[in-house]
């Protein structure tokens, strides 16, 4: 076995693991295909920013291309449950033969542990409230925060009431899943059995280490090529938990430690990743794909720094607020802030940046992509912001270059 890979060879493995294999991406409408796509990443991440279009959309468009929507929002809503909500990376979206995997979570949520300080209370003092909210939905049937009387005064975005607060930590208890979430994004609850397959609530809860082990493994399949702290992250497994289900998938054959030049970190090959081969075509990446997420992974194997500055001062921004690396090649080699505007029907280039040593064609093979995604996303018209850089780097492609665009 080898034991030293060459930076392009592990990059070439972690592109292929996560499903870039496809020069030529030309969308599917088939469900099958897209359980596929799902079930090689683990999980999709959802997000509440909508600029330019809901983040677990945007993974499966980056890998297939201009899928049809409506075939992936029937799939999420099919009845029995195929994908379930919970905390994976983030609020994931995740199949449902995972729920037990997860249980450990749920039940040291209900201890107050590895939850928001806000919620530690209502596995404490204030667990009489959230029982009370508990029998409500029982009673009731499905409850949203915005559903519970006074729950919906407009305090601000990240300054929840109450009755939210004692939603929040049911849901990370595992004591009430989501149904489904609302247009506003809203997410709804229920009885975990009257959401999830009765067959799925019905497997047993494997002890703690053999789930976070399972996790760690799925973390090494959907990675190809990772450190411990890649591994972890994925499904964001405490550090502490990390040590001893690692070393026992290097005793099962799982993962082969193996060094990756230029890293100071100790990698793991997964048993089964492809050896990876040269990563034709191009895709643009959401901020929140599994590829990228996890910025000193991204840094680490393209040499690219990568920040979201959604929260960031606009006049602190460096790139934008809503910014998608660009995949040319297997190389990560320009970025670009979208937004779209559905009422006008334009899609708008507010920034965009091109990594040095980017090759030639990288601006028309980005425009080709832009053009791609406005078609996919139902906008009839590409439309470039006035900034003086930005203009001149796509005014040779024809595209209508704004002399103004306030959205």
């Amino acid at each position: 076995m080898k034991t030293e890979l060459s930076l392009l060879e592990a990059r070439r493995i972690a592109l292929t693991a996560q499903g870039f294999n496809a020069a030529h991406r030309q969308g599917i409408n088939d469900a099958a295909q897209m359980r596929k796509a799902i079930d090689r990443l683990g999980l999709l991440q959802i997000d509440s920013v909508n600029v330019l279009i809901r983040a677990h959309y945007f993974p499966l468009f980056s890998r297939l291309g201009p899928y049809d929507q409506a075939a992936f929002d029937a799939l999420l809503s099919a009845k029995p449950k195929l994908y379930f909500e919970y905390w994976g990376h983030e609020a994931s979206l995740l199949p449902v033969a995972c729920h037990p995997l997860f249980r450990w979570r749920m039940e040291r949520a209900r201890l107050g542990k590895g939850v928001w300080r806000q919620l530690e209370p209502y596995a404490a003092e204030k667990r009489i409230e959230a029982d009370a909210m508990l029998e409500r939905i029982r009673n009731e049937g499905p409850l949203a925060s915005s559903d519970v009387a006074g729950s919906n005064a407009k305090k601000g975005m990240w300054v929840w009431s109450d009755a939210k607060l004692a939603l929040e930590w049911l849901f990370w208890a595992g004591l009430v899943s989501a149904t489904h979430r609302r247009g506003s994004f809203e997410r709804v609850y229920d009885l975990p059995e009257r959401v999830l397959p009765r067959a799925i609530l019905d497997l047993p809860t494997p002890a703690i280490i053999d789930a976070q082990k399972a996790l760690l493994a799925r973390s090494a399949q959907a990675l190809g090529i990772a450190t411990a702290q890649d591994l972890r992250d994925y499904y964001r497994i405490p550090a502490p938990d990390t040590r001893l289900p690692i070393e026992q998938l290097i005793d099962d054959g799982i993962l082969l430690p193996v060094r990756v030049e230029g890293w100071s970190q100790q990698a793991y090959l997964h048993k089964d990743a492809p050896a990876g081969r040269n990563i034709e075509g191009s895709a643009l990446l959401s901020p929140f794909d599994p590829l990228i997420w996890y910025r000193p992974r991204t840094e680490r194997l393209f040499g690219f720094r990568y920040r979201l500055e959604i929260y960031t001062p606009a006049h602190k921004r460096e790139h934008g607020y809503y910014v998608l690396p660009f995949l040319l090649g297997g190389e990560l080699v320009a970025r670009v802030d979208l937004k779209a505007d559905r009422k006008a029907g334009i899609l708008l280039v507010q920034r965009a940046h091109v990594e040095p040593n980017a090759p030639k064609d990288t601006v028309e093979q980005l425009t080709s992509e832009l053009y791609l995604l406005a078609a996919w996303l139902k906008l009839s018209t590409l439309s470039i912001a006035p900034e003086e850089a930005t203009k001149q780097l796509f005014t040779p492609f024809n595209i209508d270059c704004a002399s103004s665009a306030s959205l």
